[in-house]
């Protein structure tokens, strides 16, 4: 419990943060906003839930008590304004984020934390997707991709490729680094997806590299090259697979029997199996052999939903529950990350600054280690937890604590989430907040 509290409460986290930060090689800096300031700064506006840089830089400079509340939760000793702030951040390279990730993620295994996220003999899910993070036809920077339509116009985007442990039974997504999908310096060529994701594993592998996992992916990944890069990588599989994508496997399945297995609940939901070992992918790579399960799940009013999966994992009567529930717990990374991202406070879809060069995908990276760090106290803060429970709906919730650090100076993210999750432990309020609070009225 020393561990939890020390290294993955709000003020640990944040801590790891700007040592990963100081531990990086930046260019030197002839401003007087250090690397650090600025990029925790950025990581403020995130995890304070601003809706714009403006609205972070016009409140900052109204209210000298958020100035005060910087220093004391994010350990900021000089506010830049967000013209200052938008130019440092363009010239930061996305992977000199990685190492926070990897730190934090470091201290969840530590600390015992991902213990329950172990899944089929000990492995960790991984799922994996992308998703539409900026898109503009005016608006462009060296690193958009770009797509021309028939009236003539060109829109500018980027993407990004998420990736996140889960489990079926638990809600909190646990996010690594994303791997932005943009045009990489001197390319004239669009990036896509499956080149991002082979950044993303190889990178994955390399930082942990004897971490069991089973990767989860949609239909679009079942093909040859990435099967096999995920072989290379000693990485398992369970990734959809349709049948107008493999026409030829799909054939082969009708002409051999595999195994059946059939399960009704008490509800009336009936959950049929059918599971087939050592199945050609397909009609160019005969040779690459993988198993595969159809499942078909029909409600009581008789409505079916089908899925089909390959894996490389030996399935049998005893484990095709557990594998059925790991290829659907891909949904996670979309409804509890990318949904919560666009719809709960984070603002994903909105433009934070565009840049020159990096400053899209640096807000992007910043965006989703504040997530991480709201995940991790989720899964190991009680006060947090308390908080968010108290404040009702994850929204509010953020709401409450931005207001809080208008009003008052609180000394650490500890205090602030018992002010508002435990009214009954609250202290009193020194004189300035009085004063401020009179003020207000």
């Amino acid at each position: 419990m020393g561990f939890v509290r020390k290294f993955l409460s709000a003020e640990g986290l944040l801590s790891s943060i700007r040592k990963s930060i100081q531990r990086e090689n930046f260019s030197p800096c002839r401003s007087v906003y250090s690397w650090e300031d600025c990029i925790m700064s950025g990581l403020a506006v995130f995890g304070l839930k601003f809706p714009s840089l403006l609205q972070f830089e016009k409140t900052r400079a109204l209210d000298p008590m958020v100035g005060r509340n910087l220093r004391t939760l994010y350990g900021i000793k000089n506010t830049p304004s967000d013209t200052c702030m938008r130019e440092r951040l363009d010239q930061v390279q996305p992977e000199q984020l990685r190492r926070s990730f990897k730190t934090i993620f470091s201290h969840l295994q530590r600390g015992k934390a991902l213990e329950k996220y172990r899944y089929l003999d000990g492995h960790y899910i991984l799922s994996i997707d992308g998703t539409g993070q900026f898109s503009s036809e005016k608006v462009n920077c060296v690193n958009c991709c770009s797509k021309k339509h028939r009236n003539g116009k060109t829109s500018y985007y980027h993407h990004m490729l998420g990736a996140a442990i889960v489990h079926p039974d638990h809600k909190v997504p646990i996010p690594l680094a994303p791997e932005p999908i943009v045009k990489g310096d001197g390319d004239t060529k669009n990036d896509c997806e499956r080149n991002a994701a082979k950044r993303l594993l190889a990178d994955f592998r390399r930082e942990h590299p004897h971490l069991k996992t089973i990767v989860v992916e949609d239909g679009l990944s079942s093909n040859f090259p990435h099967l096999s890069l995920l072989d290379l990588l000693n990485i398992a599989y369970i990734i959809g697979a349709k049948p107008g994508d493999h026409k030829a496997m799909f054939k082969y399945l009708e002409t051999v029997s595999g195994e059946s297995y059939q399960k009704i609940e008490s509800s009336g939901t009936i959950h049929d199996y059918q599971f087939y070992h050592d199945v050609p992918l397909n009609e160019s790579n005969k040779d690459y052999l993988v198993n595969v399960l159809e499942y078909t799940e029909t409600n009581k009013n008789g409505v079916k939903k089908c899925f089909t999966w390959v894996t490389k994992l030996k399935i049998s009567k005893d484990n095709v529950y557990e594998i059925m529930r790991a290829g659907r717990s891909r949904w996670r990374i979309e409804n509890e990350t990318f949904n919560t991202l666009k719809n709960q406070g984070y603002n994903f879809e909105h433009n934070y600054g565009h840049g020159k060069e990096n400053l899209c995908s640096v807000m992007t990276m910043l965006m989703m280690l504040a997530f991480l760090v709201d995940q991790v106290q989720q899964l190991c803060s009680k006060t947090y937890q308390q908080a968010r429970k108290h404040a009702g709906p994850l929204k509010a919730f953020f709401e409450r604590v931005r207001s809080l650090v208008f009003l008052g100076e609180f000394k650490s993210w500890e205090t602030l989430f018992i002010y508002i999750g435990q009214p009954d432990q609250r202290a009193p309020p020194t004189e300035d907040w009085v004063f401020r609070l009179k003020q207000k009225a």
